[in-house]
């Protein structure tokens, strides 16, 4: 089954998608907790970060680079949150990671 991300992805629950490259999209939070708060996801579905593998490696690192990209394009640089949780933390069981800021 797919997670809600997935269906975003696929466009079949609207979202306000803020970036996409070939392995990750970022979306906005549909209840942020600041005044800019984004998810940046990974297209392929994994759970949690407790079933991170070893070929998942380069994808976190990606997922931390396109985040400090969104900073950056959104100038952000200077003060931004990067969170990520996992299981009882997670509303949505697909690794994402939170991008929170003041700013935005």
């Amino acid at each position: 089954m797919s997670s809600l991300f997935t269906k975003i992805l696929n466009k079949e629950i609207p979202s306000e998608m803020v970036y996409e490259n070939d392995n990750i999209f970022v979306i906005k939070d549909i209840n942020p907790e600041d005044t800019t708060h984004l998810l940046i996801i990974p297209k392929e579905e994994i759970d949690s970060i407790n079933n991170l593998e070893e070929k998942h490696k380069e994808l976190m690192w990606e997922m931390f680079f396109v985040a400090k990209k969104v900073a950056s394009d959104l100038g952000l640089l200077d003060w931004y949150q990067l969170r990520v949780n996992a299981w009882d933390y997670q509303e949505v069981p697909h690794i994402h990671m939170h991008l929170i800021s003041r700013r935005g």
